[in-house]
């Protein structure tokens, strides 16, 4: 009769080795040996070695085949490798135990005490050998017309757990069935090896009409089958239980979806006026209008401008400037109408913000401090009253074209964060050749933007983009930057208030979400 053989598989670690090099740490590489009789030792595996660590976890898993009625004595040694030879006798021996593969099934954690040789400890190192458990993972297929199987999902990767429980996921309707809710679906659990060489641990099939009856505390459950083990084994019953915590159909709107059912695109532009652009009448200064009747300022509010201005059925645009001494009392204005009317600040369409920028420049006086709160605020103020009508009627978007300075970055921070619990985005351009990394730091580089107190920013609102990388491109690559972001953001705010279109479009995208667990 055929001996009944198991492969096992495990995982080791180990923890304060001794340090052997001068200057740095171990290499260390644990050997796995197995007792051939006679006083010899035959290896059966090794992990892979891991550069200056003390405590290394080896990932590659050591395989040794099981047998119930044998007692098999194994060894383990740990070196640290020095060289690139297969041979382990040049290098510096760190410790090693003697055991049995026994011993080592029947814990759940086996642990010991390095030793150079009997009786003699190897400092504090000791040796920690997990038996293998899977790395399990899920596939799902749809079938298509021919009978073949289509990949649409596979899950992430759960590590040594006979009873994961994989994240939620999204998959479109069409790609995961087709949208016939009684097509075929195969799943398929399998555990993960590094190499490529996933051992199959069972399958099920299915229907999204059947999976759907899970959710509201009820679980669907399905056997998984091993096919092979299935029919070679008399007793078999199953692989193990697969189990459906939730599934829904859910409408995915998309930034067509909402401009199409009704949504208002506000379009407002913030322009610096202040000293560090330099004088206006000279050619150095950002300001300056060439001979040709243009300027970086005036490039980036017709770029932009030009595309948004579709979306607006009014064209009636906001336009505002800050930073600058305004007539007739001289004072320095952070929130000031580029047409002088502050209870009428709108401009007849891009032509007019353009016109009223250019009527402005000669009378005022370019002057300081650079702040950016108060006009954020102000469009924040419209978009807040936009909120209170629960509907996704308007969402606003402000321009700011500034020269890089910026004085009231704690307060502008705020402004944002509070900004971005409401329907509105913020596009900056950077003119000039001025350090921008106030600008990189508002647009979220590195993380998620917070207060002064820490409150983070609910979404990200904000886009910056520096003229200069576009200086000789064409227009239309301006707008293209700093508006890629602005469908998302629209769509991510009215997704977070669970606001459908005005009007419901006639064709949906739907997404299917799944919570499965295999135990």
């Amino acid at each position: 009769m055929a001996a009944c053989v198991s492969r096992v598989e495990l995982s080791v670690s180990c923890r304060s080795l001794l340090d052997r090099d001068l200057g740095s740490r171990s290499d260390p590489l644990c050997v796995l040996l197995q007792d051939a009789g006679g006083g010899r030792w035959a290896e059966l595996d090794r992990t892979e070695k891991i550069k200056n660590c003390q405590d290394p976890e080896f990932c590659k898993k050591l395989v040794v085949d099981y047998y119930f009625e044998k007692v098999q004595k194994l060894k383990f040694g740990v070196y640290d490798i020095d060289n690139e030879s297969f041979d382990l006798n040049d290098d510096d021996y760190l410790g090693g135990i003697e055991c049995t593969l026994g011993q080592v099934v029947s814990s759940s954690v086996f642990t010991r005490p390095l030793e150079l040789k009997q009786g003699k400890p190897a400092g504090k190192g000791t040796i920690t050998d997990v038996f293998g458990k899977s790395d399990p993972f899920l596939e799902f297929y749809k079938q298509n017309d021919a009978g073949t199987w289509q990949l649409t999902y596979r899950s992430e990767v759960i590590k040594n757990n006979l009873n994961p429980c994989w994240r939620k996921f999204s998959v479109p309707l069409q790609t995961f069935c087709g949208g016939d809710f009684n097509k075929p679906i195969k799943v398929q659990c399998a555990d993960h090896d590094s190499d490529g060489s996933h051992d199959l641990i069972g399958t099920l099939e299915t229907t999204l009409a059947q999976m759907q009856t899970a959710g509201a505390g009820s679980l669907v459950e399905y056997e998984c089958i091993h096919p092979e083990k299935k029919q070679k084994k008399k007793n078999y019953k199953n692989s193990g239980i697969i189990r459906i915590k939730s599934c829904k159909i859910e409408t995915e709107y998309s930034f067509l979806d909402y401009v199409m059912g009704g949504c208002q695109i506000n379009f407002t532009v913030g322009v610096d006026f202040t000293a560090s652009n330099g004088d206006p009448k000279s050619p150095d200064s950002l300001h300056y209008i060439s001979p040709d009747g243009i300027n970086e300022y005036l490039i980036a509010i017709w770029s932009v401008g030009s595309v948004v201005q579709d979306y607006d059925t009014d064209k009636l645009f906001p336009a505002f400037g800050f930073g600058a001494q305004v007539p007739p009392s001289w004072q320095v204005s952070h929130e000031f109408a580029l047409n002088f009317n502050p209870s009428n600040p709108y401009c007849q369409g891009i032509q007019g913000i353009v016109d009223a920028y250019r009527q402005i420049l000669p009378q005022i006086r370019l002057y300081g401090p650079t702040n950016f709160s108060p006009i954020i605020n102000h469009v924040a103020r419209f978009a807040a009253h936009s909120l209170q009508q629960g509907t996704a009627a308007q969402y606003f978007i402000l321009l700011i074209v500034t020269d890089g300075e910026i004085t009231d970055l704690d307060q502008t921070r705020q402004a944002i964060v509070n900004a971005s619990k409401l329907p509105m985005s913020i596009i900056i351009v950077g003119v000039g050749e001025a350090d921008f990394k106030a600008m990189e730091f508002l647009d979220g580089d590195g993380g998620v933007l917070k207060s002064v107190t820490g409150e983070p920013a609910a979404r990200d609102i904000v886009q910056f983009v520096p003229f200069r990388q576009f200086k000789n491109a064409p227009r239309e690559a301006l707008s293209q930057m700093v508006l890629a972001e602005v469908p998302k953001q629209l769509v991510s705010f009215y997704k977070w208030q669970g606001w459908p279109p005005l009007k419901l479009p006639e064709i949906k995208a739907t997404q299917i979400q799944a919570s499965p667990g295999y135990l």
